[in-house]
Protein backbone atom coordinates (compact mmCIF):
# COMPACT_ATOMS: atom_id res chain seq x y z
CA UNK A 1 0.00 0.00 0.00
CA UNK A 2 1.63 3.83 -0.65
CA UNK A 3 0.18 6.93 -1.37
CA UNK A 4 -1.38 6.49 -4.43
CA UNK A 5 -2.94 3.80 -3.87
CA UNK A 6 -4.74 6.03 -0.49
CA UNK A 7 -5.98 8.26 -3.24
CA UNK A 8 -7.42 6.10 -5.26
CA UNK A 9 -9.06 4.48 -2.39
CA UNK A 10 -12.53 5.43 -2.92
CA UNK A 11 -12.70 4.06 -6.41
CA UNK A 12 -10.72 1.11 -5.71
CA UNK A 13 -13.74 0.27 -3.19
CA UNK A 14 -16.33 1.06 -6.07
CA UNK A 15 -15.16 -1.95 -8.36
CA UNK A 16 -15.09 -3.79 -5.15
CA UNK A 17 -17.97 -3.66 -4.86
CA UNK A 18 -18.91 -4.58 -8.53
CA UNK A 19 -16.68 -7.25 -8.23
CA UNK A 20 -18.25 -8.96 -5.39
CA UNK A 21 -21.57 -9.33 -7.51
CA UNK A 22 -19.70 -11.83 -9.23
CA UNK A 23 -18.85 -15.19 -7.55
CA UNK A 24 -15.83 -16.45 -8.54
CA UNK A 25 -17.35 -19.52 -10.67
CA UNK A 26 -14.57 -20.82 -11.80
CA UNK A 27 -12.74 -21.24 -8.89
CA UNK A 28 -16.14 -23.38 -7.76
CA UNK A 29 -16.26 -25.50 -10.68
CA UNK A 30 -12.66 -25.85 -10.52
CA UNK A 31 -12.87 -26.90 -6.77
CA UNK A 32 -16.29 -28.95 -7.36
CA UNK A 33 -14.53 -31.05 -10.91
CA UNK A 34 -11.33 -31.72 -7.98
CA UNK A 35 -13.00 -33.04 -5.72
CA UNK A 36 -15.06 -35.31 -8.33
CA UNK A 37 -11.50 -36.47 -9.55
CA UNK A 38 -10.19 -37.42 -5.94
CA UNK A 39 -13.43 -39.81 -5.51
CA UNK A 40 -13.09 -41.24 -8.86
CA UNK A 41 -9.45 -42.09 -7.66
CA UNK A 42 -10.07 -43.11 -5.04
CA UNK A 43 -12.63 -45.63 -6.05
CA UNK A 44 -11.11 -46.66 -8.88
CA UNK A 45 -11.08 -50.47 -7.96
CA UNK A 46 -14.48 -50.25 -7.92
CA UNK A 47 -15.15 -49.22 -11.51
CA UNK A 48 -13.31 -52.05 -12.98
CA UNK A 49 -11.70 -55.43 -11.72
CA UNK A 50 -8.84 -54.68 -14.54
CA UNK A 51 -5.35 -53.90 -12.41
CA UNK A 52 -3.81 -52.28 -15.72
CA UNK A 53 -7.13 -50.08 -16.52
CA UNK A 54 -7.76 -49.19 -12.47
CA UNK A 55 -4.34 -48.34 -11.88
CA UNK A 56 -4.77 -45.73 -15.14
CA UNK A 57 -7.87 -44.31 -14.16
CA UNK A 58 -6.70 -43.69 -10.31
CA UNK A 59 -3.33 -42.40 -11.83
CA UNK A 60 -5.23 -40.07 -14.35
CA UNK A 61 -7.85 -38.70 -11.46
CA UNK A 62 -5.59 -38.04 -8.93
CA UNK A 63 -3.51 -35.75 -11.60
CA UNK A 64 -6.55 -34.18 -12.78
CA UNK A 65 -7.48 -33.43 -9.04
CA UNK A 66 -4.06 -31.76 -8.49
CA UNK A 67 -4.19 -29.51 -11.88
CA UNK A 68 -8.11 -28.35 -10.92
CA UNK A 69 -7.24 -28.12 -7.02
CA UNK A 70 -4.20 -25.80 -7.83
CA UNK A 71 -6.16 -23.64 -9.89
CA UNK A 72 -8.87 -23.30 -7.65
CA UNK A 73 -6.72 -22.58 -4.77
CA UNK A 74 -5.21 -19.70 -7.18
CA UNK A 75 -8.63 -18.56 -8.16
CA UNK A 76 -9.73 -18.31 -4.74
CA UNK A 77 -6.10 -16.38 -3.48
CA UNK A 78 -6.69 -14.06 -5.97
CA UNK A 79 -10.68 -13.67 -5.19
CA UNK A 80 -9.88 -12.67 -1.71
CA UNK A 81 -6.93 -10.46 -2.75
CA UNK A 82 -9.48 -8.31 -4.82
CA UNK A 83 -11.82 -8.22 -1.94
CA UNK A 84 -9.59 -7.21 0.87
CA UNK A 85 -7.30 -4.92 -1.24
CA UNK A 86 -9.18 -1.63 -1.08
CA UNK A 87 -9.63 -2.17 2.70
CA UNK A 88 -6.57 -2.83 4.12
CA UNK A 89 -4.20 -2.11 0.95
CA UNK A 90 -1.95 -4.10 -1.02
CA UNK A 91 0.62 -5.36 1.43
CA UNK A 92 -1.98 -7.22 3.57
CA UNK A 93 -4.05 -8.76 0.64
CA UNK A 94 -1.03 -10.13 -0.58
CA UNK A 95 0.09 -11.68 2.45
CA UNK A 96 -3.64 -13.00 2.51
CA UNK A 97 -3.16 -13.98 -0.85
CA UNK A 98 0.59 -15.69 -0.63
CA UNK A 99 -0.91 -17.70 2.65
CA UNK A 100 -3.70 -19.06 0.92
CA UNK A 101 -1.91 -20.03 -1.96
CA UNK A 102 0.87 -21.77 -0.09
CA UNK A 103 -1.58 -23.61 2.50
CA UNK A 104 -3.83 -24.60 -0.25
CA UNK A 105 -1.10 -26.02 -2.15
CA UNK A 106 0.59 -28.39 0.65
CA UNK A 107 -2.64 -29.44 1.35
CA UNK A 108 -3.06 -30.35 -2.34
CA UNK A 109 0.45 -31.95 -2.75
CA UNK A 110 -0.14 -34.13 0.22
CA UNK A 111 -4.13 -35.00 -1.24
CA UNK A 112 -2.66 -36.20 -4.66
CA UNK A 113 0.54 -37.94 -2.92
CA UNK A 114 -2.42 -40.06 -0.74
CA UNK A 115 -4.39 -41.33 -3.88
CA UNK A 116 -1.25 -42.09 -5.59
CA UNK A 117 -0.36 -44.28 -2.35
CA UNK A 118 2.98 -42.65 -2.20
CA UNK A 119 4.68 -43.47 1.43
CA UNK A 120 4.35 -39.57 2.89
CA UNK A 121 6.84 -40.52 5.76
CA UNK A 122 10.10 -40.73 3.62
CA UNK A 123 8.76 -37.39 1.70
CA UNK A 124 8.22 -35.69 5.15
CA UNK A 125 11.60 -36.73 6.94
CA UNK A 126 13.44 -35.21 3.09
CA UNK A 127 11.10 -32.27 2.85
CA UNK A 128 12.64 -31.59 6.49
CA UNK A 129 15.98 -31.58 5.79
CA UNK A 130 15.39 -29.51 2.87
CA UNK A 131 13.50 -27.01 4.46
CA UNK A 132 16.35 -26.66 7.05
CA UNK A 133 19.24 -26.45 4.65
CA UNK A 134 16.93 -23.82 2.59
CA UNK A 135 16.37 -21.80 5.78
CA UNK A 136 20.11 -21.46 6.75
CA UNK A 137 21.07 -20.69 3.06
CA UNK A 138 17.85 -17.79 2.79
CA UNK A 139 17.75 -16.87 6.83
CA UNK A 140 17.67 -13.04 5.65
CA UNK A 141 15.30 -13.18 3.50
CA UNK A 142 12.93 -14.90 5.69
CA UNK A 143 13.72 -12.60 8.44
CA UNK A 144 12.75 -9.63 6.43
CA UNK A 145 9.81 -11.73 5.06
CA UNK A 146 8.47 -12.50 8.72
CA UNK A 147 9.10 -9.57 10.00
CA UNK A 148 6.81 -7.56 6.80
CA UNK A 149 4.44 -9.78 8.51
CA UNK A 150 4.75 -8.80 12.11
CA UNK A 151 4.99 -5.32 11.06
CA UNK A 152 1.67 -5.71 8.92
CA UNK A 153 0.14 -7.07 11.96
CA UNK A 154 0.93 -4.77 14.50
CA UNK A 155 0.75 -1.68 12.52
CA UNK A 156 3.24 0.40 14.89
CA UNK A 157 3.53 3.02 11.54
CA UNK A 158 1.07 3.76 8.56
CA UNK A 159 1.94 5.01 4.94
CA UNK A 160 1.81 8.68 5.23
CA UNK A 161 3.55 8.98 8.71
CA UNK A 162 6.53 11.15 9.45
CA UNK A 163 8.41 8.43 11.79
CA UNK A 164 12.20 8.75 12.79
CA UNK A 165 14.08 4.84 13.29
CA UNK A 166 16.66 4.88 15.78
CA UNK A 167 19.16 1.84 16.04
CA UNK A 168 22.76 1.15 15.35
CA UNK A 169 22.30 -0.89 12.48
CA UNK A 170 21.63 2.41 10.37
CA UNK A 171 24.50 4.07 12.20
CA UNK A 172 22.13 6.97 13.70
CA UNK A 173 19.04 8.00 13.00
CA UNK A 174 16.66 7.95 9.76
CA UNK A 175 13.96 10.71 9.07
CA UNK A 176 11.35 10.58 6.81
CA UNK A 177 7.23 9.63 5.48
CA UNK A 178 6.53 6.27 4.82
CA UNK A 179 5.25 5.25 1.38
CA UNK A 180 5.25 1.92 1.52
CA UNK A 181 5.43 -1.43 3.64
CA UNK A 182 6.22 -3.95 1.63
CA UNK A 183 6.89 -8.04 2.37
CA UNK A 184 10.79 -7.16 2.76
CA UNK A 185 11.46 -3.39 2.66
CA UNK A 186 9.89 -0.33 4.21
CA UNK A 187 10.02 2.52 1.70
CA UNK A 188 10.82 6.03 3.13
CA UNK A 189 11.17 9.34 1.71
CA UNK A 190 13.59 11.11 3.12
CA UNK A 191 15.18 14.38 2.77
CA UNK A 192 18.50 12.81 1.13
CA UNK A 193 15.76 11.17 -1.31
CA UNK A 194 14.11 7.57 -1.62
CA UNK A 195 15.78 4.94 0.90
CA UNK A 196 13.78 1.20 1.39
CA UNK A 197 14.88 -0.31 5.10
CA UNK A 198 15.03 -4.12 5.22
CA UNK A 199 12.08 -4.93 7.59
CA UNK A 200 14.07 -7.14 9.97
CA UNK A 201 15.99 -3.79 11.09
CA UNK A 202 12.98 -1.91 10.93
CA UNK A 203 11.40 -4.29 13.55
CA UNK A 204 14.58 -3.87 15.70
CA UNK A 205 14.79 -0.17 15.92
CA UNK A 206 13.26 2.65 17.82
CA UNK A 207 10.58 4.18 16.21
CA UNK A 208 9.16 7.43 16.80
CA UNK A 209 7.89 10.83 15.72
CA UNK A 210 10.93 12.92 13.90
CA UNK A 211 13.11 15.26 15.99
CA UNK A 212 11.56 18.72 15.66
CA UNK A 213 13.47 22.20 16.79
CA UNK A 214 12.01 24.01 19.54
CA UNK A 215 9.53 26.89 18.42
CA UNK A 216 10.91 30.43 18.21
CA UNK A 217 8.99 31.34 20.51
CA UNK A 218 10.56 29.77 23.50
CA UNK A 219 13.67 31.22 22.30
CA UNK A 220 12.41 34.75 22.59
CA UNK A 221 11.21 34.37 26.04
CA UNK A 222 14.39 32.95 27.45
CA UNK A 223 15.63 36.39 25.99
CA UNK A 224 13.70 38.49 27.55
CA UNK A 225 14.31 36.38 30.76
CA UNK A 226 18.14 37.33 30.04
CA UNK A 227 17.52 40.67 29.26
CA UNK A 228 15.03 41.02 32.41
CA UNK A 229 17.85 41.35 34.96
CA UNK A 230 19.87 44.09 32.74
CA UNK A 231 16.76 46.57 32.77
CA UNK A 232 15.98 46.35 36.17
CA UNK A 233 19.58 46.84 37.52
CA UNK A 234 19.80 49.54 35.14
CA UNK A 235 16.18 50.78 35.68
CA UNK A 236 15.83 50.96 39.58
CA UNK A 237 19.63 52.02 40.40
CA UNK A 238 19.93 54.43 43.31
CA UNK A 239 20.11 57.79 42.16
CA UNK A 240 23.81 58.85 42.69
CA UNK A 241 23.94 61.72 46.02
CA UNK A 242 24.37 65.45 45.47
CA UNK A 243 27.92 66.56 44.94
CA UNK A 244 29.10 68.41 48.50
CA UNK A 245 28.24 71.93 48.52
Amino acid sequence: MDLQEKRQLDLARQMAKVKDQARPWRAIIALVLAVAAAIVSFTAGDITSNHLLEQVIAIGAALAFCLLAVFAVVGFASKSRDVMQPVTGRAHAAVVRYTIVLVGSIAVLFITLGLLDVPIDQLLVGGAVTSIILGIAAQQSLSNVFSGLVLLLSHPFGVGDAVSFRSGAFSGQIEGIVTEIGISYVRVETADGMIQLPNSQVLASAVGPPHQDEPAAGAGQTGRAEQAPTQTASGNAPPAPPPAG
